[in-house]
């Protein structure tokens, strides 16, 4: 009959004028604002999430192949351990080996630790050779931490923040880290902006380095490249004039004219000096004059001298 009829398709309501059960509306209601069922392996009881879990935990496990000079160093023997820390180094941590005895160097050595917050640990002594590798370590060994080395644009970054022109010291085949230490005591004594190392066949910062630094090296940020030549190119992009220090140059450091502005200074090694590619690439080659027949100054002496001299004329 025409009151009892429906239009094909049409859907029923209830009274309050909701779509009724079976129509799929209350069902879509009910499941708005829970978005999408998560992955596999992003559900906590999933067998796929604890499979993922597991692997990341053995590679946080798996030790780092560490890159050349990035390897925490050791050093072993009361001796080497106190100077560290009467020189301020920076050491992550002391190994003790049990049973050692607590002499006059020992006491010493626990002072300064508890004085500069150094961590203190008591090992067995098979353990303790193992770490140092079998050096004489008279029970006690110092852990150094990798040296954090920063990038050459990071001295820039420094000379602006100061607002002075850059100096930087650039090292070409040092091989002592007592010259390197004492190159960074002198950058810092001179307000260099930072010293520039290559990765291979030099020295790096090692304790030894630390300790001729006399605390410099934790002042004067350090930069180590793979090629020095291109470094000096980038530099001299950036608007840096670069002289080279050498014994056969033509100029006194202390007459050149390139230093009053933005400035990079390469200290070659003291026995074969500047290498080819990086003596032409300098804007100029400069010496220290002296009135005897040596031959060379020791590097750290050299650079110390140059650094003097260029802080005269910029006054």
């Amino acid at each position: 009959m025409p009151g009892n009829s429906r239009r094909r398709g049409a859907i029923n309501k209830s009274g309050k004028g909701n779509p009724t059960a079976g129509s799929g509306g209350r069902r879509r209601q009910g499941l708005e604002g829970k978005g999408p069922t998560p992955r596999a392996e992003d559900r906590p009881n999933h067998k796929l999430y604890k499979m993922k879990n597991a692997t990341a935990k053995r590679e946080q496990a798996r030790p780092k192949r560490a890159k050349p000079g990035e390897a925490a160093e050791w050093v072993a023997g009361r001796n080497s351990v106190l100077e560290l820390l009467r020189a301020t180094v920076p050491v992550h941590a002391l190994y003790v080996a049990e049973g050692t005895d607590r002499d006059e160097k020992i006491r010493e050595i626990f002072k300064l630790a508890a004085e500069q917050h150094v961590s203190l640990l008591e090992i067995g002594r098979i353990e303790l050779d193992k770490l140092t590798g079998g050096a004489v370590h008279q029970g006690i060994a110092a852990k150094l931490n990798a040296y954090e080395y920063a990038d050459p644009q990071d001295l820039l970054d420094l000379a602006a923040e100061r607002d002075e022109p850059a100096l930087i010291l650039v090292l070409d085949g040092i091989t002592d880290p007592r010259n390197l230490g004492a190159i960074i005591r002198s950058a810092s004594g001179f307000g260099a902006h930072g010293v520039v190392i290559p990765e291979r066949r030099a020295a790096q910062i090692t304790a030894a380095a630390w300790k001729t630094s006399a605390g410099a090296a934790a002042r004067v940020p350090v930069a180590r490249v793979t090629n020095i030549t291109r470094t000096l190119k980038q530099f001299q992009d950036d608007g840096c004039m670069v002289i080279g220090l050498a014994a056969d140059g033509t100029v006194d450091v202390a007459d050149s004219q390139m230093v009053d502005g933005p400035l990079v200074v390469v200290i070659g090694s003291e026995g074969k000096g500047l290498s080819r590619l990086v003596g032409e690439t300098c804007d100029e080659i400069v010496s220290i004059p002296m009135s005897t027949g040596l031959e060379s100054l020791n590097a750290g002496v050299a650079a110390g001298i140059a650094l003097y001299a260029i802080s005269q004329q910029r006054g």
